[in-house]
């Protein structure tokens, strides 16, 4: 029920306006040259559906143990933004691109390191097996659909980053917290379904 509302809501398009969240830099940081970015959020075709995040390496010189969708930056290589995600998620992952079944692309993020990130939303089965390639992922988990979607659950915090004051959402789920890009693309796919 969650995923077909979710298509629905994605196939309707944008031409409703929801309160999206632009990027860490806000609407200036838009006008600048950024890098294009694709992430999958895999969704697992289930009763309960969930929502394939992994965690970064703490040994990774950026983002060190972050969590994040499987994604990255797009290739010239790459054929679409599409294509970007589903390579990522078999390189980080070891997702084969077959086994995701494409519903939508959801509002774009620009991060304060220069990417522009589009979230590309698939549903997997929900047997299928995932292995994290070490360079890239230290942990694969699954969170719950609805558990994400609910906006009770997106805490607003604030921190100061090279002198101004920074608002972020963050989510809490079990020993994991889920924060900045990753929580704001969360957010976002909310407020889209919400309407």
């Amino acid at each position: 029920m969650l995923i077909r509302r979710l298509g629905e809501a994605l196939a309707a398009g944008h031409a409703r306006d929801a309160q999206i969240l632009l990027g860490d830099g806000g609407a200036q940081a838009l006008t600048e040259d950024p890098v294009p970015a694709a992430v999958l959020i895999a969704i697992t075709d289930r009763t309960e559906p969930g929502v394939i995040l992994t965690q970064r390496p703490t040994t990774m010189r950026k983002h060190a143990g972050q969590v994040a969708f499987p994604g990255g930056r797009v290739d010239e290589s790459d054929a679409s933004l599409i294509a970007a995600a589903l390579r990522e998620a078999e390189e980080e992952v070891a997702l084969p691109a077959k086994d995701v079944s494409i519903i939508g692309v959801t509002d774009c993020y620009k991060t304060i390191t220069g990417y522009i990130i589009t979230p590309i939303i698939g549903v997997i089965p929900p047997d299928v097996q995932l292995t994290a390639n070490d360079d890239e992922v230290a942990h694969i988990f699954e969170v719950p659909l609805a558990y994400l979607l609910d906006p009770e659950n997106h805490k607003q915090q604030n921190v100061d980053w090279n002198e101004q004051a920074r608002r972020y959402y963050e989510i809490t789920w079990e020993n994991q917290r889920i924060w900045g890009a990753t929580a704001a693309m969360i957010v976002n796919l909310s407020r889209r379904l919400a309407w």
